[in-house]
This record gives structure tokens, sequence and C-alpha cells, in this order.
């Protein structure tokens, strides 16, 4: 079948529902599957849609403050792009991303998680309210903590998360950090974490629950619960090259753990969140979101596994996920997931840390790699 023209496209999105604001100025290529475009979502002048797997569910909003382009991404239920670019990411429901936006493959943000102007993240995941101010950049990080929008882990303006080590023959990425966790972070029970602004991270590193990192330092060190950290700044002047150090049974850890998170996540949306969707044609946009969620986090755990092999400089096994059951009583509802987890007794949440923690920690044991003890 001779495929539609550009206008039949719009027109056809248009006729079913899709608020079009000027299809002069908005293009949807033919390798977006119009199905997946949902009535009641808006495109705004300058949209660009591309690619199979780009979903825009209901009230969902593209471009209401300048052009945006829209690859192989998943828009939830009233989450927003302000402008710029997102591709091979997933938004759920109420989150946004501000305006000159540059979002990358792996990224995730969850329920109303959100970014200002000119935040660029890539092989990131924001869980519910986790709140970005303007002017960052964030790779290979995983950010939690925080109960509600008014009471969020948040990140200041101006922040730079370093996810690149220069020394070896072309350097490495094994630099994932983790700011909350994911077994004690899905809860929203946990306290919420604020990272200074004008200031920058070395992966990979971790920061706990309850924490504050002071305004205009590079965090180097692990940040414990409940502290507050400053760092006084480096003096080095040593002879350098960019020869190969031998890898450290530390970081390989941090990573390790990193992706027994990731783990512990997508069991939490194949196990959880998924088995609570209700059924219906109506909703099938959210089975798609979730859908595109688990996705994305397998890719996640794909990339840090080959950039783990990548530092040791050799192959590494395929990842052994843990199949540990759910302990939680999971059924279809129509009740909105935030207000489900809220609802939960406190012994219900234990049962539901503990899994998750459990995920964690037989992943690390299970897929442990080798090294030495010499630092890195």
């Amino acid at each position: 079948m001779k495929p539609l023209s550009l206008t039949d496209r719009l027109d056809f999105l248009s006729n079913k529902g899709v608020d079009v604001i000027d299809p002069r100025q908005t293009f949807v290529d033919d390798t977006v599957l119009l199905d997946r475009i949902f009535p009641g979502s808006v495109l705004f002048p300058g949209t660009r849609l591309s690619g199979p797997k780009t979903l825009v569910a209901p009230g969902a909003k593209i471009g209401n403050e300048g052009p945006a382009t829209v690859v192989d991404s998943a828009i939830g239920e009233n989450a927003e792009i302000a402008s710029g670019y997102a591709s091979g990411s997933v938004l759920l429901a109420k989150s946004k991303i501000g305006s000159n936006g540059h979002v990358r493959a792996g990224t995730l943000l969850e329920e109303e998680a959100s970014t200002a102007h000119a935040v660029g993240l890539k092989q990131t995941i924001l869980t519910s309210f986790v709140t970005l101010g303007s002017l960052i950049n964030c790779c290979d990080c995983l950010i939690s903590g925080g109960r509600s929008r008014k009471n969020h882990t948040e990140v200041g303006s101006g922040f730079i998360h370093f996810n690149y080590t220069p020394w070896g023959e072309s350097g490495d990425k094994a630099t994932p950090s983790l700011v909350g966790s994911v077994p004690r972070g899905m809860f929203l029970r946990e306290e919420r974490i604020f990272i200074g602004g004008l200031s920058g991270m070395v992966g990979p590193n971790r920061v706990g629950f309850g924490s504050i990192t002071v305004a205009g330092q590079i965090v180097r060190s692990d940040v414990a619960d409940s502290r507050i950290h400053s760092e006084a700044q480096r003096v080095i002047d040593e002879h350098w090259d960019f020869g190969p150090r031998k890898p450290s049974a530390p970081r390989v850890q941090k990573n390790l753990e990193y992706i027994g998170h990731l783990a512990a996540l997508r069991a939490w949306y194949l196990l959880v969140r998924r088995q609570r969707l209700p059924s219906g044609e109506a909703l099938s946009h959210l089975h798609m979101t979730i859908d595109a969620a688990i996705e994305l986090l397998d890719g996640c755990m794909m990339e840090r596994w080959t950039r783990l092999a990548q530092f040791l400089d050799r192959d590494l096994p395929p990842i052994r996920l843990p199949t540990i059951p759910c302990p939680l009583s999971i059924e279809p509802s129509s009740v909105p997931h935030l207000d489900w987890i809220k609802s939960l007794a406190d012994d219900e949440v234990s049962a539901g840390v503990g899994w998750l923690q459990e995920i964690v920690d037989t992943f690390a044991l299970t897929n442990r790699v080798g090294t030495d003890t010499s630092s890195r």
C-alpha cells in the first residue's frame, strides 16, 4: 500500500482528535505509526515526529514553547516537551522537559519529574517528582528521593555529572552515579536530596537520601544519608600520560550495584507497574508507555554492561537477571500509580523494599566479575 502523504497523515490525526495547531509547520514522518498518536494530544507548530516507536498519549503537549523533535520516544499522558530534542526516551504522566532540552537514548522521567531549560540527559533516570534546574548536563545517573511535588529531590542549575574517564586507549564511561536508590526510592517515603548548583560530580558515585551537597564544588566522594557535604579543591601538578590504569575492585563493584538497581527497577515495572494496568482500548497508551519503559531499561542495562566490559578490556558473559517473586499483592486497578504507592501500608512498603534490595544484592553477587584490588 502506498504510504499516506504528509497532508493525509496530518488530516488523519486531526480527524481522530489530535490537536494539530498549524499543519503547515508540523511534520509527521511516514515511519510514525499513526495509531500511537492519541486523541487529545497537542502538536504545536514546529513539531517533528519520526520513528515507529514514537508514542504521544492523550493530553501530551509537544513544542508548546518552540520547535520540538521527537524520535522513537514515548511521551506519556499529560507529559510535555516545551522545545528541543528527544530520542529513545520515555516520559511518564505529567513529566516535563523544559525549553531547549536535549534528551537522548536511555532517559526515563517518571510521573511529574521535570527539567527547566537547556538540560541535556542521556542514560539517566529521574524517579517521580525529581526536579532538575537549568543548564545541566547529566548522563549515566539514576536520581530518586522525596515524597511529593512539594517535597522532591532537586539538582541545582549549572550542575554537570562527569561521566568520562580520560586514561587508557580511548577512555571509558564505567562511571554511573546513584543518587538515592531504587529499593527505597520507589515507595516515595524517603527524605529528599539536594545537589547544589554550579557544581559537578565525578562518577561513579553515590549520594544518600536526605543529604545536601554544597553549591560550587566538585563532588568526588560518596555521601551517606543525611549529610551536608563539601569538598576542598584538589591541587595536583604531576607527570601524566594517557596509558591504561588497572581496574579497581571498588569501581567495578559500584558498576555492578548500579546495574543491579536497574534490574530492580525493571522488575518493578514488569511485576508491579505492568500488572496493575487495567485493560481497555481507551487505556492502551498506558500499556504502550510502560512497555516502552521496560524496553528502555533493558537497553540501559546493556549499555552499562558494555561500558563495564570496555573498562575491564575483555568480553563479559551475558547478564543474569534474578528471578525473585514479588511479595506484594498486585491486581489490575484504575487507581493512578502514585495514589496506589501512597496507599500502601508500612508492612507492604517494608516487604517491597526488601524484595527490590534482594534483586540488587543478588544481581551484584551472581554477575560478579574478577578484578584486582589496585587503585585507579
